[in-house]
């Protein structure tokens, strides 16, 4: 049976869903599921954190593997109730992990696993383009500017893909995965602004490199 208290939550959780697909086409967060700086700043540390354990030891509950399905899944597994059974079912046991974010339901809920897709329609899947053009706002070409957690984005035409910045290095997923190779990636700044493939150089001047961009629902 549901309590009042669920009942309400769920009540304020539904209340919201119209403003939030409102605003996050406008490029920003309902009020409802915007972050504090703090709540912000401890966001940025749960998000590289998961995103590094995946690049050292990729969870088997992930399972979009491809560069969007990385930030899907950090940012889902950051919103989550890290309670003992997390840890356990997540391998983090007995090991350090930054502070809670001190959520309520209602923003849990309405920041867990909800994107705007390119349909307009609120969901779990996103894909790269969705992530970037919907659920975050531009900050400029001028990776000098990045903020742990924050996004690079790439179009190369009939392909879109995106790196998480770490602070410093960058870590991808390829898209591809084989017996051999997970497709995981970690690689500095300053051997990215020198690949041999100009393309995925993050500059101004490289037509390929869309910029750099930051969770809508983080704070500014």
């Amino acid at each position: 049976m549901l309590t009042r208290r669920r009942l309400l939550t769920a009540g304020l959780v539904l209340a919201a869903l119209p403003r939030l697909a409102s605003a996050l086409r406008a490029g920003d967060a309902a009020p409802e599921a915007q972050l504090d700086r703090a709540q912000s700043r401890r966001f940025r540390a749960w998000l590289t954190r998961l995103v590094e354990e995946q690049v050292r030891r990729p969870n088997p509950r992930w399972t979009h593997r491809d560069c969007a399905g990385l930030v899907r899944f950090a940012a889902a597994e950051a919103f989550s109730v890290h309670d003992d059974a997390w840890r356990q079912h997540n391998g983090f046991i007995g090991v350090s992990l930054p502070p809670p974010l001190e959520l309520g339901a209602a923003q849990r809920q309405l920041l867990r696993n909800r994107w705007l897709t390119e349909t307009g329609e609120v969901a779990a899947y996103a894909s790269a383009a969705a992530l970037i053009q919907h659920n975050s706002r531009f900050l400029g070409r001028d990776v000098a500017q990045a903020e742990a957690g924050d996004l690079l984005f790439y179009d190369q035409g009939d392909d879109q893909h995106l790196m998480v910045w770490m602070g410093g290095w960058l870590a991808y997923h390829t898209g591809s995965v084989t017996r051999n190779d997970n497709g995981l990636r970690a690689v500095s700044i300053k051997d990215l602004l020198q690949w041999k493939d100009t393309r995925w150089r993050p500059l101004a001047g490289n037509p390929n490199f869309a910029g750099l961009y930051r969770f809508s629902f983080l704070a500014a």
